[in-house]
Order: C-alpha cells, then sequence, then structure tokens
C-alpha cells in the first residue's frame, strides 16, 4: 500500500477488515509485528512518537473535544502554532460563512467551548487541529458518518484543497459513492488481509462490493413478506410542543415502520417521548389494546419496548465491558438475582452465533469490535429479553453494506417472529428498501403515511421538504 504527494486514497472493507487496525499501524498507535511502515522512506518506528505525529495526523469517527474553548482545543494539534495560523486553519476547516455568524466573527468563534459545538463542528474543528500539524499524510476516518450533505460537500472542498497543496490522505468510508467524488483510487481489505487495488475510473460498485464481501450481494434489502393479519400492537398519540399537532402513530404486529424525514424534523424527539426518554406537551399511549402510561425507559423496557439508539458507542453499549456482560445488560437492570456465569456464557454463546457477531470469545471487550459487530451485540441484548417492539434508530450508520445486509436480513428475521420494528434511517434507499409503511414527519410533524407503491424517494422528498423544494 503506498500513497504519493497529493494523492487520496479511499480504504474500504467489511465489517472487522482491520481499516482501523490498518490506521493505528501507520500512527503508531501500535507497532506491526510484520512488515514495515514507512514515512518519507523512514521506518516509522524510527521517528520518536511527536514527530511521526505531526508528519501523519489521524482524524477519528468519534471526534474527541475537552471542556476547554476552541482555542485551547485547536492549540492541542500544536501548542506552538501563532494566533495567524489558529485562524488559517479554523478557517479552512470550518468555513467563513460559518464563522461569520458570530457577533464578532473570529474572535467569538474561537474563544467559545469546544464542547458546545454541534457534531459537524467538531469534525471540522479536529481536521482544524490536523492541519495545524501541516502533516504530509492526513487519514480521515468516516469523517462525513454524523455530517448532513451541506457539511459533507464542505469537507469534500477542504479536501480538494489540501490534495492542491501536496497532502496525502487516506480516506476511510462506508458511503461507497464518496469513493468516486473525492478519491482517486481506492484499496480493499477483507477479514484483516489486502485484497487489492484500483483506480477508481476502472472499478464499479458491484465489483468494489464483491471484492469487500466475498462474494456477489445483488440485493442488500431481503425481500418483503405479506403481513399475516393488521393486528395493532402500538397506538400513540404524541403532541411534541403546545404548537405542534398532536400525531397519530400506529404499529401493526411483525411490521417495519419506516420514520423519514430531514434533519430536524422531529422523528428522534418522537420517538424519545414515547419511550419516556424525553417530555413532550401531550402523550396518550395504547399496546395491545390496553391503555399505558410510560414516564420512563425503564417503564417503557418493562412492558416489552427496546431501543436500539442511535450512537451505539455512547448509548448502546459498554466499551470496556465484554461482549456477554453486554448482552446481559437488561436483565440485571430490570432484575435483581444471582449471576450465573455459566448460564450467561451459555446464552450469550447461543446469541452470538444466532445473530453472526465476529468475535474471538464471549470474553472480548466489546469496544475492540467493528462497528457493525458491535450493532449485532446490541441486538444480542434485546433478544436476551422480552420485547414485542424494537425501535432501531439510525441502524447502519457507520456500517458497510455486507454487514448492513446482514443487520436488514435479522431486521426482518425479527418480525416473522412476530415482533414489530420501528426504524428511524437519514437513508433514504435504506427507509424504501426495507420498511413495510413509512410515516414521513417535517416540523414535529407527521406529514404522510405511505404504503406499497408510494414508498419511493420522490414521494417521501415532496412531503419530507414541503415548500423547500
Amino acid at each position: 500500500l503506498k500513497i504519493k504527494s497529493g494523492e487520496t486514497i479511499g480504504i474500504i472493507g467489511g465489517t472487522g477488515s482491520s481499516k482501523s487496525t490498518l490506521i493505528q499501524l501507520i500512527s503508531r498507535l501500535y507497532d506491526a509485528t510484520e512488515g514495515t511502515v514507512k514515512v518519507g522512506g523512514i521506518d516509522v518506528r524510527s521517528y520518536d512518537l511527536e514527530t511521526l505525529r505531526n508528519q501523519v495526523a489521524v482524524v477519528l469517527q468519534k471526534n474527541i473535544l475537552f471542556s476547554g474553548t476552541v482555542k485551547e482545543n485547536l492549540r492541542w494539534g500544536n501548542k506552538n502554532a501563532s494566533d495567524e495560523e489558529l485562524k488559517e486553519a479554523c478557517r479552512l476547516a470550518c468555513a467563513d460563512e460559518f464563522i461569520s455568524q458570530f457577533p464578532d466573527g473570529y474572535d467569538t468563534y474561537i474563544e467559545q467551548g469546544g464542547a458546545n459545538v454541534s457534531g459537524g463542528q467538531k469534525q471540522r474543528l479536529c481536521i482544524a487541529r490536523a492541519l495545524l500539524k501541516k502533516p504530509k499524510i492526513l487519514i480521515l476516518d468516516e469523517p462525513t458518518a454524523t455530517l448532513t450533505p451541506s457539511e459533507a460537500e464542505h469537507l469534500f472542498r477542504v479536501m480538494r484543497d489540501l490534495k492542491a497543496k501536496g497532502v496525502g490522505m487516506f480516506f476511510i468510508s462506508h458511503h461507497l459513492e464518496e469513493i468516486y467524488e473525492i478519491c482517486d483510487s481506492l484499496s480493499i481489505l477483507r477479514d484483516g488481509k489486502y485484497i487489492g487495488s484500483a483506480k477508481v475510473d476502472n472499478i464499479d460498485i458491484a465489483e468494489m462490493i464483491q471484492m469487500m464481501v466475498g462474494r456477489e450481494v445483488e440485493n442488500i434489502y431481503p425481500e418483503r413478506r405479506t403481513l399475516a393479519h393488521d393486528e395493532i400492537l402500538l397506538e400513540a398519540e404524541i403532541q411534541l410542543t403546545e404548537s405542534s399537532q398532536l400525531n397519530r402513530l400506529t404499529l401493526r404486529k411483525g411490521e417495519i415502520l419506516g420514520l423519514a424525514g430531514l434533519v430536524g424534523s422531529g422523528r428522534s424527539e418522537a420517538i424519545l417521548a414515547l419511550t419516556g426518554a424525553d417530555k413532550c406537551f401531550k402523550k396518550r399511549v395504547r399496546l395491545a389494546g390496553k391503555e399505558v402510561t410510560i414516564k420512563s425507559t425503564d417503564r417503557a423496557l418493562r412492558l416489552g419496548i427496546g431501543l436500539l439508539p442511535e450512537s451505539r458507542k455512547t448509548q448502546g453499549l459498554v466499551l470496556p465491558f465484554s461482549v456477554k456482560d453486554n448482552i446481559w445488560l437488561n436483565k440485571h437492570a430490570c432484575q435483581f438475582s444471582l449471576i450465573r456465569d455459566n448460564e450467561e456464557r451459555l446464552t450469550a454463546e447461543r446469541l452470538i452465533n444466532h445473530v453472526g457477531v465476529k468475535t474471538p470469545d464471549a470474553g472480548t471487550a466489546v469496544g475492540t469490535l467493528s462497528g457493525g459487530n458491535q450493532q449485532k451485540v446490541v441486538i444480542s441484548r434485546w433478544l436476551n429479553h422480552d420485547v414485542n417492539i424494537l425501535i432501531f434508530d439510525e441502524p447502519t450508520r457507520g456500517i458497510d453494506v455486507g454487514a448492513k445486509s446482514e443487520i436488514y436480513q435479522i431486521m426482518r428475521d425479527l418480525t416473522a417472529q412476530g415482533i414489530s420494528i420501528i426504524m428511524i434511517s437519514s437513508e433514504l434507499p435504506e427507509v424504501i428498501g426495507v420498511s413495510d409503511r413509512v410515516m414521513v414527519f417535517r416540523d414535529g410533524n407527521i406529514v404522510a403515511e405511505l404504503e406499497n407503491d408510494q414508498i419511493n424517494s420522490t414521494v417521501i422528498m415532496l412531503h419530507a421538504a414541503g415548500n423547500i423544494i
């Protein structure tokens, strides 16, 4: 694997392909046990770590900022940077049009708390901090995972500027269309092995996927099945605010209900209110025909409603815990009982095999697994609890196409067992490919309910955008 000055290489691979391990070897978080990694013709083990990390800068998928000001966070990248260098890096990565929104522009922006900025701005600040090192190589790990389309486009403009200045970049992404947009070539990993490289102009997506997963993936979405009955499992009336309308949401037994809408449309807020994780102006819920009160997530859990949160790393898992202990979290939270280690291990191993978690064993720390396997552990935890309804919030964010197909099949298998699923997704193809029925949100309100041939991108976007388009 070689990279030249001013070249952008896409690194792609399935769940557990060792993309993250490759980053850690290049940046010497780990030292390679075999082979060599050279920067500027010199083995990285010959560099002291500070010098190497000025040569090779890494922007991780999880953007780490501490509670100091933006300026203090930026100086973490280069403590000797001048004010002019701080300003230049900040403007390059954060965009003048954003900074100009502050009363005194840059001077106000640089002094605000780093922990208070939005997800997209955290991403930009981490890039600005990396640029202060003036690196020869910049590694971007899933940089668009939490960005809006406009924020992603700004990132690509930044990358093109860096390319023109001779910075070599490794770009890791599960969004294969981004590889075509921003990369010169790509390299593919699978199961810890290098599979091959190609110029982006010389390979199509079908070939790319086949090399990633080792087989052809003709259709990543499982075939829809006809619902055996129209039994209504859940009826909810939710009014988020005093000024919003009363939303009526129904969920049938064994169906996948997709919630679509633009960022900030109120999908997640409605579900947080439903499960008792957040307050709303008015709420009424009937479960299996019986009216119930849900004022907390603990109450929702006891009623058999499970939530797989958007951020599995911070909200769905305890990363230092083992796979086994994460699978048993719900059981231990809901009932006081003696821990029977052998029973728990056998149950965890059964679920690991059932869901297809790739892990050395049940005692492995879940934080060491890939994103797709971590999501499967979250699913396993809910399968170890009596649930009738599962809510998937952005179920495949940061997951490769092969693992996505496996997650979709698991979801479809769950509905065949009578479990009902609500899926919130910002990926329109996912909403269309997986959902039996779709409700579209706009400005905190349900503005459309779609079924069958109505579920297509044009109809969904017309309702989601309203008079915006």
